[in-house]
């Protein structure tokens, strides 16, 4: 049993949202008591003492969608790359990469990934996966780095006809291979969900293997209407739009995920309300990307459960609240929209859609909840309180400033320090490995 004290205390629990000198108890997996530390000190003196330092104690993030086969594009430079449109963004970087990346590739990418994700404060993510040069096995590889790191995590495999029809049916199997092995593992921290690229490279026929694979055992993710060319194809070789599509072959519902959702009308807007269908908003990929801003406003509007993921832009969830709200605001060319949305996508829709694969409260800190609690290195020099905590977040926090992390009650990092894992070794295999695919794109030794 912990006792972590000695900080400012947000619990994100409506009924005690701020303690000004908090505590947090938490035995195994699951928080056992949350209040005043004098109180908690005196009824839990046999626990092991975690000291916060006077950060600020709150419950972790959860990114709801993210790709760990981008880990390791950071800093590349592919010879001959100079895209002027989405699909050569896709076609000439994130395609390439993973038409060259092999099972070790894979598990070097999700574990520089896992320990970006402990050092920002994120113990769960769901996450869309692509390895076409070696697909088989892949999410297992990915499973064994999220047991090594001690994050929860919903993984999928992206099936797409781009690569031929051989492969599309090589990621179906690795979907419905991983989501019966999940059925059977009954591993409390890992869910399968099943994965789809984009309509525009997912034929009809792939969609109906799809769904007589998954027989309704899961949900699926995929991306819908990220570019103006999702919308285009569907138009032009199906005479639907994306959305229609989707709910022509029955994927959507309560457990699905559409990523980015930038270019849905109102009458798709409507079938995702009337489906209970979840969408996720990556609000700094759409910019860096130049597709367009999602209409998070007018989903939320109508009460969709909207969420908030990086699409592996960057692994900070705050900075990908900033992102969010100032998007919201630029494109609404108003200074006064955005904020409420924003920080409910982050702090609680996050936590309604990991609820949806993994039995367990998330996204708050009080007793029965997942032990899921990071301490941030804030010293605030103005007013702090559970009335203006979300501003604190936006303006004065980062990802960077998590100082201890725990997950499901596993201590993960303490005072920036990783347990349990060798860092300098586990660095030495990415960069390894990074070398090794860097080489492939671009015909050269690194």
């Amino acid at each position: 049993m912990y006792l972590l004290t000695n900080g400012r205390l947000i619990t994100r629990d409506p009924e005690h949202p701020y303690y000004e000198k908090g505590a947090v108890v938490f035995d195994g997996p699951s928080i056992v008591a949350v209040g005043e530390e004098a109180a908690l000190q005196k009824n839990y003196p046999q626990a092991e003492v975690i000291d916060a330092k006077g950060g600020v104690i709150m419950p972790a993030f959860i990114n709801a969608h993210t790709h760990i086969y981008s880990a390791l594009a950071r800093g590349l430079s592919i010879n001959g790359y100079n895209p002027t449109n989405f699909y050569e963004v896709l076609d000439g970087m994130w395609w390439n990469i993973d038409r060259h990346l092999t099972l070790d590739g894979t598990k070097a990418s999700a574990d520089a990934l896992y320990l970006d994700c402990i050092k920002q404060g994120v113990t769960t993510i769901f996450d869309h996966h692509a390895s076409f040069c070696e697909i088989p096995g892949s999410l297992q590889r990915i499973a064994e780095s999220a047991r090594e790191f001690g994050i929860r995590s919903c993984l999928c495999y992206e099936v797409s006809d781009r690569d031929g029809e051989e492969k599309a049916l090589q990621a179906i199997q690795e979907n419905a291979d991983f989501i019966t092995w999940c059925e059977q593992e009954k591993d409390p921290m890992l869910a399968a969900m099943f994965g789809g690229h984009a309509l525009f490279t997912i034929s009809d026929k792939t969609f109906e293997r799809m769904v007589a694979a998954n027989n309704g055992r899961t949900g699926y993710h995929i991306h819908v209407s990220e570019g103006m060319n999702d919308v285009y194809d569907s138009l032009q070789n199906y005479g639907r739009r994306p959305v229609q599509r989707l709910q022509d072959h029955g994927i959507l519902g309560p457990k699905t995920i559409l990523g980015h959702c930038i270019h849905v009308n109102t009458a798709e807007m409507e079938i995702i309300q009337e489906t209970g269908t979840m969408c996720v908003n990556n609000p700094e990929s759409n910019m860096g990307n130049a597709v367009g801003c999602s209409p998070i406003l007018q989903l939320m509007a109508r009460n969709i459960l909207v969420g908030l993921g990086t699409d592996a832009y960057t692994n900070d969830m705050l900075e990908s609240l900033k992102v969010a709200l100032t998007i919201q605001r630029h494109n609404a060319c108003m200074p006064n929209v955005g904020w409420c949305e924003v920080t409910k996508m982050l702090f609680e829709n996050n936590a309604k859609i990991g609820e949806k694969y993994f039995h367990t409260t998330l996204g708050v800190l009080k007793p029965g909840a997942a032990a899921d609690i990071i301490v941030m290195d804030y010293k605030p020099f103005t007013p702090f309180s559970g009335d203006n905590i979300d501003g604190h977040m936006i303006f004065g926090m980062t990802g960077r400033q998590c100082q201890t992390t725990i997950g499901n009650g596993k201590i993960l990092m303490k005072d920036r320090e990783l347990v349990g894992v060798d860092e300098e070794a586990v660095n030495a295999h990415i960069l390894e490995e990074s070398k090794k695919l860097w080489g492939e794109l671009n015909h050269t030794t690194y």
